[in-house]
């Protein structure tokens, strides 16, 4: 690989066989280095491709304010942590944890300490990403000289689940969690009833919102579902499709976007879904 742009010594922009840009970190690989030469391949620790639509000079700026070791333990610790391709391949993912634990490692140096807010929402709505969150800061702990402290474990499952936004801006994530908090106490207020937070409807309840975050997060909504299909839902469940009616005023609300009839349907199904398990317990 050739050498485009030198950041610092560890970080690189290069062209790759195939001539595209890619960004190469790795400690004193930009030592000395120049565009034009040939890249040190044996110094290479990580190669970040450029995705979705990510400028790679603001990209390979930000990995160069990142220790390549502290890259190279995120990695391995996602690995440990039974993380798969699709996150451990992920650049924004990569780069959102490296930078978080960068930062909670000087914190920690620095005596800081920070209490991180929705803790008991985050193991309740994501219990996978929390999970997971926990294996990491335990894979990632078990390289650094002093551990980092208990609750760091919420922030990385955060970023976990931001992970699905293709984003390392953790905003629309935190709000999610909180509107997906309100639409639960909607649901609640309204039935006058307590939901099960774990039980599998209320669990099914949650994926869906979460994909209808993304749905509307990218501007592909569901909108042009058979007649017949929809047309069924609202007949059957004409108490449940008023609720989510007020849940989708919130969305529009909270999320500055419209929310299709379609959307409402289909949820109103969950609101019917989750209430009915509900009552029966």
């Amino acid at each position: 690989m050739e050498i485009l742009r030198v950041f610092n010594n560890n970080v690189v922009l290069a062209k790759d066989d195939d001539g595209g840009e890619v960004i190469l970190t790795g400690r004193g690989l930009g030592f000395q280095a120049k565009p034009g030469q040939r890249v040190d391949a044996s110094k290479i620790v990580r190669t970040f491709v450029p995705s979705d639509g990510r400028d790679p000079d603001h990209l390979a700026q930000m990995l160069s304010d990142i220790d390549p070791e502290i890259i190279r333990i995120v990695v391995d610790a996602m690995k440990q942590a039974g993380l798969g391709e699709r996150e451990t391949g992920s650049t924004t993912l990569v780069m959102a944890l490296s930078d978080h634990i960068a930062g909670a490692v000087e914190r920690q140096r620095r005596g800081i300490a920070v209490e991180y807010p929705l803790v008991g929402e985050i193991s309740n709505l994501y219990p996978k990403e929390y999970e997971q969150g926990c294996a990491l800061l335990q894979a990632i702990n078990g390289r650094l000289p002093e551990p980092l402290p208990a609750g760091e474990e919420t922030s990385l499952a955060m970023h976990l689940v931001n992970a699905g936004f293709a984003t390392g801006d953790l905003t629309y994530t935190y709000t999610m969690t909180g509107v997906i908090q309100q639409m639960l106490d909607i649901i609640e207020h309204t039935y006058g009833l307590t939901l099960d937070r774990e039980s599998v409807n209320v669990g099914r309840f949650i994926t869906h919102l979460r994909y209808l975050f993304i749905r509307i997060h990218q501007n592909r909504q569901l909108a042009d579902e058979p007649a017949p299909i929809i047309n069924a839902i609202r007949d059957a469940y004409p108490e449940a499709l008023r609720c989510a009616a007020t849940i989708g005023r919130l969305l529009e609300l909270r999320l500055d976007a419209d929310v299709s009839e379609d959307e409402v349907a289909y949820l109103a199904m969950h609101v019917a879904r989750v209430t009915a398990d509900a009552r029966r317990q």
